[in-house]
């Protein structure tokens, strides 16, 4: 069966579709093969979307991109990436309901689709390894972390070691910025669930599940919602 790619920021998001579902992989860039070698790298690339850089000697297919306008939600922007409207779709589609996606990648977006399958708008701040990357690089005595799989591990919750207070507090920042945004939707009065998806989902479900939310955990959910839309093509 052929293989799907979301082209992310930082990552590169593949899956191939088998008879117990999607299996799922994730790879820093193009791979071995994509750009010069001989051979057609995309001969078994059955759709593919993109929001970070493409290689430039040999890009994926133009004909199986699937675009924006192709996602069949209401009221959708033409800026709003491809990532978001997949994951926002998926989630609706699977909730049968209003839905608010923190996708927990390179960038925290927060992306809310009303009962109604509309667009309604979102919220866009730095990730977790972003902010991790970012402290490093613009201070002078603070290190450069990787969010690692070791994150959010930490129990204290004030760290006097620098490493765990950069951890811990990236982590309760992001946490932060979905716990409000999910709170603002409340008081709105809009009935929606939570998902949460990217790399750093979990991580964050664990810190959001001790203020009392059950989000929906779903890791590649812009990926299911590609496999789902190129089905239906």
């Amino acid at each position: 069966m052929g293989r799907l790619l979301l082209v992310g920021n930082s990552r590169w998001h593949w899956a191939r579709r088998q008879a117990d579902g999607l299996h799922v992989w994730h790879e820093p860039g193009p791979p071995q093969g994509a750009c010069g070698d001989a051979g057609e790298p995309w001969a078994d690339l059955e759709a593919w979307a993109a929001v970070g850089a493409l290689p430039q000697d040999r890009p994926p297919p133009p004909e199986r991109r699937l675009g924006l306008e192709r996602v069949p939600l209401a009221d959708l922007p033409p800026w709003l990436g491809i990532d978001r409207a997949l994951a926002g779709w998926q989630a609706w589609r699977r909730q049968g309901a209003g839905v608010l996606v923190a996708d927990a990648g390179t960038c925290l977006s927060l992306t809310w689709i009303d009962a109604a399958g509309r667009f309604r708008g979102g919220r866009l701040s730095a990730g977790l390894a972003l902010q991790l990357r970012s402290l490093g690089a613009a201070t002078a005595q603070l290190p450069t972390l990787t969010a690692g799989a070791e994150l959010g591990d930490c129990a204290d919750p004030w760290p006097r070691a620098t490493a765990s207070a950069l951890e811990v507090g990236c982590l309760t920042a992001c946490a932060a910025a979905v716990l409000q945004g999910w709170r603002d939707l409340q008081a709105s009065g809009e009935a929606s669930q939570l998902w949460l998806s990217g790399g750093d989902g979990e991580r964050l479900a664990a810190v959001l599940g001790q203020a009392g939310l059950t989000p929906a955990l779903a890791p590649d959910l812009a990926l299911e919602g590609l496999a789902a839309l190129a089905q239906l093509s």
